[in-house]
């Protein structure tokens, strides 16, 4: 016979539940208790600020701020904060360099405080439907996170006596990556079509591929001199010089995977010491050899 549940029993069961999900929830909130905003200073206007996620660019002047990416909702205000400390001038626009969370959970903070939220139209596509990405599923963004001007190709945003390009790099890391451009400044926001010292996530599962990384590293380079300031959308502050390494890294290991690839050699006969060969301090803890290997042989094969 089963056992009836009482309704002190209920309640109890429900107390414990409840005390899970807070549990969870306050993690989820004291994880990012101890970040810390750091401010860079890259030129009299553009400023790299670091925190937890991705990397943000601040550009800064007479009319407003303009900001790229924003990381995640419950660092807002530290973000705001350190904004503060360069500028008292309303954050008019939040440009997204792509979808993910990392680099867009501060949106619906930004845009309630009046800003607005630019992107790729496929960056709309993705925060405003259900995302699967293996067994992780992401659900829609509320309305307000939501990009509310979005483009194809590219577009400028004239501000401060300057102006920004948005230059849409097709199935890189996604299939929404931007560039943010600072002719003026000779500043340049990769988002994350650059991992920087570090092994790159390739975002299969929403339209990235690994030879869309690399024309996006090459499209860079063609825009980049040796003065340039790079933000990578993970790792320090970046030159042209270590840009250059970054593409000899994506090609490299590209080469050596397709070398299995071609001749039909499935991923479990590579030994990962020499796929990664000369790369191994890059190794990281999002995405370690293994993880890299399975996303270059999931990418190439599926191009063949």
């Amino acid at each position: 016979m089963r056992p009836k549940l009482t309704s002190s029993l209920l309640l109890a069961m429900g107390f414990l539940f409840f005390a899970f999900w807070r549990s969870e929830d306050l993690n989820a909130q004291n994880r990012f208790d101890e970040v810390v905003i750091k401010s860079t200073p890259l030129t009299d206007h553009v400023y790299l600020l670091e925190g937890s996620g991705g990397n943000i660019g601040v550009f800064i002047g007479q009319d407003a701020v303009f900001m790229i990416d924003d990381q995640f909702a419950p660092l807002s205000a530290k973000i705001t904060e350190a904004i503060r400390q360069l500028s008292d001038k309303p954050i008019m626009y939040v440009a997204n360099t792509h979808w993910h969370g990392d680099h867009t959970g501060g949106n619906e903070n930004f845009a309630a405080a009046g800003a607005t939220v630019i992107a790729h139209e496929n960056v709309y596509e993705r925060m405003s439907t259900e995302q699967v990405r293996g067994d992780r599923v992401t659900p829609p963004s509320p309305s307000i996170a939501l990009p509310k001007i979005t483009f194809s190709n590219e577009m400028k945003i004239f501000l401060n006596d300057q102006h920004a390009e948005l230059i849409h790099v097709g199935n890189a890391h996604t299939d929404g990556d931007v560039f943010v451009w600072f002719p003026q400044s000779n500043v340049l926001h990769m988002g994350d079509c650059f991992f920087h010292q570090r092994f790159p996530y390739i975002d299969l599962d929403s339209g990235g591929s690994v030879n869309g990384a690399i024309r996006a590293a090459e499209a860079a380079l063609m825009i980049v001199d040796d003065d340039t300031r790079i933000i990578p959308g993970h790792g320090p502050l970046a030159t042209r010089e270590d840009l250059v390494k970054y593409h000899e890294f994506l090609t490299t290991i590209r080469d050596r995977v397709n070398g299995f690839v071609h001749v039909g050699r499935g991923e479990e006969a590579a030994i990962p010491e020499e796929i990664i060969k000369g790369y191994e301090e890059w190794a990281w803890g999002f995405i370690d050899a293994a993880r890299l290997i399975n996303i270059f042989f999931n990418s190439l094969s599926k191009s063949q």
